[in-house]
């Protein structure tokens, strides 16, 4: 099981944090609301009672997908069979064993938590309070001292009033927070759920920048196999975004651009047996290459031959990224749907095609993006939805492809996470086009294209002068997804 530090949730049982709410009730509408990463604090409950509520939420963290840690407790954590546990600095002492036996006990890596407490915190223990300053010094040290990569989350008074400007004053210019840690803001809340998703979306949506300004910074290979239609779009798209272009349909060269460390965008707009056999090869190409691949199964549903070359696609390797619009994507879920064209027939409710992008991120371990007027993007375990764009993205050719090459940039740039990576593509791609369609010469679909190209490179440029006012624009929100049998 993956861990994913984003919203971070430390539980509190005492009545003037819990109130007389049920705790297990509280975590179990957190994780469904989008908390990523649960940590159980009972300090003061006799041994079997902190038992029982533990094997109840790592009940509830399993069938959510996400880790489960106990405070302190190492014989807990062990009897329960979780995914971690807890010590902090000044635990040690309290530990049932000498830390180093702790540490050989727990069967994967300790998960280590930085706490800097901002402001009013559920601590009683906080020597001092340091603010998001303070924090981006400890990451620049952190940085310096070779621990760039090292998970770090903060905590201590965040809420979803103050967490993005906590996570935008916090970064420093190598390194920044993976995620924060939160208490009483969830578990007080009267609706955790909402809280949580609150939170996740503003998580995802400050780490937007970074990933847009590490495609600038790496100008990273964007192998496109695409139709002819759009090879010169997709290519303009790609530079201005800050990604280096190859549009290339030749499967003998994938090896070798797969070794350069960029991403493959896979596009079936145009179908022949020769394309299709090169597709596969270039998949197998870059899954041994361990490099991003993202499919676009443009008319997935339209023949029979197109949805034999799906089958046939997925069943030559593991794709990053699968892109397409409602009735694509059913299709590659398995669904029988009748596709007019590369448009979409599909007339799915936003819980609809929730459910369907989280059902097929799970199914193939990918994430999914789901096109329209809304984009749905999931990874299995975080859902969210975009509602930034503009009618005249649908009304040029290739922009639902040019986007696919959009998300392959962001994927090569930021692998550690393909649904943040996911999720930037969409909102830049989006946020480009409502800024372009604003623009006073636009007066439709032939004056918009130059002045959304003009966007994504403003964009690009702006993030990487430090200059964020762009990101306002930006309308993500984390997608609380019930299945139907629930």
């Amino acid at each position: 099981m993956e861990a994913d530090y984003s919203v971070y949730l430390v539980t509190d049982s005492t009545p003037a944090i819990l109130g007389d709410k049920d705790l297990v009730s509280v975590v179990e509408a957190s994780l469904r609301g989008g908390v990523t990463m649960v940590q159980y604090r009972n300090k003061h409950s006799a041994r079997e009672d902190v038992v029982a509520t533990a094997k109840k939420l790592h009940q509830l963290a399993q069938r959510h997908r996400v880790p489960l840690l106990i405070n302190d407790r190492v014989d807990v954590a062990l009897e329960i069979g979780c995914e971690g546990v807890h010590i902090g600095q000044d635990d040690m002492g309290q530990c049932s064993c000498p830390p180093l036996a702790a540490l050989s006990l727990i069967p994967i890596p300790i998960l280590i938590l930085l706490l800097l407490p901002r402001r009013h915190t559920s601590k009683k223990d906080t020597k001092s309070i340091i603010g998001p300053s303070g924090v981006a010094g400890i990451l620049a040290a952190l940085h310096a001292a070779g621990y760039s990569s090292t998970p770090t989350v903060c905590i201590g008074g965040i809420n979803a009033s103050n967490a993005s400007a906590v996570l935008a004053g916090s970064a420093s210019p190598h390194k920044a927070l993976h995620g924060i840690a939160v208490v009483s803001a969830i578990v007080a809340a009267d609706d955790p759920a909402a809280v949580s998703r609150d939170l996740l979306a503003k998580v995802v949506t400050a780490k937007i920048p970074r990933v847009v300004a590490a495609v600038g910074r790496k100008k990273p290979l964007s192998h496109n196999m695409t139709n002819l239609v759009v090879q010169n779009f997709a290519a303009n798209v790609a530079l201005c975004v800050g990604a280096s272009p190859i549009m290339s349909n030749y499967a003998q060269e994938a090896a070798g651009l797969a070794r350069l460390g960029g991403a493959l965008v896979v596009n079936m707009g145009t179908v022949t047996p020769d394309g299709l056999e090169s597709h596969v090869q270039a998949v197998k190409a870059y899954n041994e290459a361990k490099r991003p691949v993202v499919l676009d199964p443009v008319g997935a549903g339209a023949t029979s031959v197109r949805r034999d070359a799906v089958r046939r696609l997925l069943a030559s390797g593991t794709f990053a990224v699968i892109k397409g619009n409602q009735a694509e994507i059913q299709t590659v879920h398995g669904a029988s749907v009748t596709q007019r064209g590369v448009d979409s027939s599909s007339s799915l409710t936003i819980p609809q095609s929730a459910r369907l992008a989280r059902s097929l991120a799970r199914q193939r371990r990918s994430v999914v993006l789901i096109t329209g007027p809304t984009d749905l993007v999931s990874d299995g375990r975080r859902t969210l939805r975009i509602d930034n764009g503009h009618e005249y993205l649908g009304m040029v050719t290739g922009t639902g492809c040019t986007l696919g090459t959009t998300v392959s940039a962001m994927a090569a740039a930021h692998e550690e996470d393909m649904l943040v990576a996911a999720v930037a593509g969409a909102v830049v791609f989006g946020v480009a086009a409502e800024m372009a369609a604003q623009r006073d010469h636009v007066r439709g679909p032939g004056s918009f294209v130059p002045a959304f190209l003009d966007e994504l490179f403003a964009i690009r440029k702006a993030t990487a002068e430090g200059d964020l006012n762009w990101l306002a624009l930006a309308k993500v929100a984390a997608v609380d997804v019930v299945d139907e049998d629930e």
